[in-house]
């Protein structure tokens, strides 16, 4: 094949593989995605993803696309649908599964080994990185937000309810 024919290949399984893992998490169930895991946890030196405000995220955030809402049923992650607590949680899960896609969609990348000359090889590598990290960076980074505010109002409750108590 010629380099043309595979970078179209290239491009044909990035394609596939990205929508088959996106529409494979669009089934998650939300019971899954309402906590973080081993993966989705945010670190210590996230710092409830204020780390990210370092890389100007704020700046750059908006002009990623958005996919969330292609498949019947998912949700955008464009803007918040409501700032009540239930959406806010709902916004947190959806977050959870955009980043599981993201973490998921850079596992195929050994296969581009199997046709592509050593050089281009990398170049699949570079551009799974560059194509996925950004979109884990702001995932993160805006599950930080919302987990702060969450806290915060599950903080106030608790004093709210102590202070009803007789």
């Amino acid at each position: 094949m010629s380099n043309g024919q595979i970078v179209l290949l290239d491009a044909l399984v990035w394609s596939v593989w990205s929508a088959a893992v996106g529409y494979a998490a669009h089934r998650l169930p939300l019971r899954r995605l309402d906590h973080d895991g081993p993966l989705t946890r945010l670190h210590s030196w996230e710092r409830d993803g204020r780390v990210y405000e370092r890389l100007g995220i704020r700046r750059w955030k908006d002009r990623l696309p958005e996919f969330g809402a292609v498949f019947r049923g998912g949700a955008s992650k464009r803007s918040l649908p409501a700032r009540d607590t239930p959406h806010l949680a709902r916004f947190a899960a959806e977050t959870r599964r955009a980043e599981i896609v993201h973490w998921a969609i850079p596992l195929v990348t050994p296969l581009f080994a199997l046709w592509n000359p050593a050089w281009l090889v990398g170049v699949m590598v570079a551009y799974a990185v560059a194509a996925n990290a950004p979109c884990l960076i702001v995932q993160r980074y805006n599950r930080g937000r919302l987990l702060r505010v969450l806290t915060r109002r599950s903080r106030g409750l608790g004093r709210a309810r102590r202070a009803e108590a007789p």
